[in-house]
């Protein structure tokens, strides 16, 4: 996958900004920044949008920033002269897919139908834009479009909130998706950063939909571990389930035979990605172990730990 397009995947969110004034750009961006989404795509439904996405690119260069309802190749043009990174287009301009492919600028073209799909793969494009998503059928219909294509990708806009996004993005062939709810109209002619940086960090938290898994205790010994299980189960109600280096008491607690990671044990959250959330909580000021990431077959990751512990605890993100 083109590396941009690879960059947006990892932050899995691209929010669409109309702005009435481009000198609000790069307050913007750094918003969205702050709350953990280095991504913008302005559009071109508000004029300036070339002005704002050079003070973006410019004054900002590690910003994801696009631009947004390219219809003209003019627009196409003006964008990539200002700076933009990528360009997205409502529907499939061939003219304006083959500028992008030409100059080497990833694009990704509205397609809601399988014809606009082949000719885009023909083209030798890798990621698509399904829009308007939700009008268009929604995930339904994006998973019988994807079906014939199995190694195109999509960014889905339009219609997508924070109630149906983890519906979307748990759809594998989706590496992101689209969608102006974390930057509205009001806020950002209001200059209301802090409200920006919120709404985008609540974003990021509902895709990452970050749960208690289990908590790990410490055992010296097996014979420690199975007096802890015991008593546990007898407390909660759960039976015991022993393993080779634990004993799980429901699905609620893992009692180690060994001294595990963190002094008095640990704690297992689970994630809807793993990639996500170490890039998230990076840009939040948290460092991880490297050493403990765990990649599954495909090479993804999907079990970490945190650097810092807490209150005696290890504390590991799982994959699920």
């Amino acid at each position: 996958m083109n590396p941009i397009l690879e960059e947006i995947s990892k932050v899995g969110l691209v929010p669409v900004i109309k702005l009435n004034d481009p000198n609000k750009a790069v307050k913007l961006v750094t918003a969205l920044k702050k709350g953990g989404i280095p991504v913008a795509e302005v559009t071109f439904r508000a004029a300036g949008a070339d002005v704002a996405i050079s003070n973006i690119a410019k004054e900002c260069p590690d910003i994801l920033v696009g631009a947004g309802t390219v219809v003209t190749l003019d627009q196409c043009k003006a964008a990539i002269k200002a700076g933009a990174k990528y360009i997205i287009s409502p529907g499939f301009d061939p003219e304006i897919v083959s500028y992008c492919v030409k100059h080497n600028v990833p694009i990704t073209p509205g397609c809601t139908n399988p014809s606009e799909v082949s000719i885009a793969t023909k083209m030798g494009l890798e990621v698509v834009k399904f829009f308007p998503a939700e009008a268009a059928g929604g995930l339904k219909v994006l998973k019988a479009l994807a079906g014939p294509f199995p190694n195109m990708r999509f960014i889905p806009t339009g219609g997508i909130g924070p109630n149906n996004l983890n519906d979307y993005l748990a759809f594998p062939k989706i590496i992101a998706c689209g969608g102006s709810w974390m930057v509205p109209e009001k806020l950002v002619d209001n200059e209301d950063w802090d409200g920006i940086t919120a709404l985008a960090k609540e974003a990021v938290l509902t895709m990452l939909d970050i749960k208690l898994m289990h908590i790990g205790i410490n055992s010296e010994n097996d014979n420690e571990a199975e007096k802890t299980a015991n008593m546990i189960s007898a407390i909660i109600g759960k039976s015991l389930n022993d393993g080779e280096k634990s004993i799980f008491a429901g699905t609620e607690f893992e009692i180690m035979k060994f001294m595990g990671v963190g002094k008095c044990g640990h704690i297992g959250l689970s994630t809807t990605s793993v990639k996500r959330a170490i890039r998230f909580f990076e840009s939040q000021g948290f460092e991880f172990d490297k050493e403990s990431l765990v990649n599954d077959e495909k090479g993804e990751p999907k079990f970490i730990y945190f650097k810092e512990h807490l209150g005696g605890f290890g504390v590991h993100l799982t994959k699920v």
